[in-house]
């Protein structure tokens, strides 16, 4: 099936390990009632809220990947651009929802199903790596809170090496520093252009986690829904 056995597996964590939406989801609905959106929006449900900002921050995180905006621009734009679409002065977004908001999501503990099963299975046969271009600190809580650390050699954050995926720069750091060979190394991710693709142009085979079961490009040869599936094809 791939191109030779595998010896090293590289992970994404966000949206791949991590549920990156669901814990948001959480974390924005407790938020919304206690600032008082509800009334701030004339909306008592923090439903289209939660829709219009996870849009944007989908949106923004793209182009964070390919270094068209930075940290600090994602952090500010998503809230911001929210309130705009919703109708409302960016203006009147409160600071502190930010502030409280970074502190509380990443200490959420929502992770796609059987993933300690399947990281558990894969630790005992292969090197598991880390490859994120999350934030370090939320990084650090992230796997801390889910108790993922156990399971991984190396982690590699973005913000730390300095490049974000899909550059090769980050893959070929990862690969170096865990003493890896690409032919025996292999990614899986959420994220076509930032996990897949980046990693298959250095030569590395990649899975797409696809729980949304979306499409699947033609040029994309390996596709999960399940991170179950890992225990069947590795």
């Amino acid at each position: 099936m791939f191109k030779q056995d595998k010896k090293d597996i590289f992970f994404d964590l966000d949206h791949t390990i991590w549920d990156f939406d669901k814990n948001a989801e959480e974390t924005l609905d407790e938020l919304y009632y206690q600032y008082r959106f509800d009334q701030l929006f004339e909306k008592e449900e923090a439903t289209e809220f939660i829709e219009t900002y996870t849009v944007n921050n989908h949106r923004l995180w793209n182009l964070y990947h390919h270094g068209k905006i930075d940290k600090a621009e994602l952090r500010r734009a998503r809230f911001a651009d929210t309130f705009t679409a919703l109708g409302v002065d960016p203006n009147l977004f409160p600071k502190s929802f930010e502030e409280e908001y970074l502190a509380i999501c990443p200490q959420k503990t929502n992770l796609f199903p059987h993933a300690h099963e399947t990281l558990s299975y894969l630790y005992t046969n292969y090197n598991l790596h880390l490859i994120s271009n999350g934030f370090k600190e939320a990084c650090e809580v992230k796997l801390a809170k889910s108790d993922l650390n156990k399971y991984f050699k190396n982690i590699f954050i973005s913000e730390v090496v300095g490049v974000n995926k899909p550059d090769p720069r980050i893959f070929n750091f990862a690969l170096d520093k865990a003493a890896a060979q690409t032919n025996s190394s292999m990614m899986i991710g959420d994220n076509i252009d930032a996990d897949v693709r980046g990693a298959m142009n250095v030569g590395m085979d990649a899975v797409f986690f696809n729980p949304g079961q979306m499409d699947k490009p033609k040029d994309i040869p390996y596709m999960i829904c399940d991170l179950k599936e890992l225990q069947t094809i590795l």
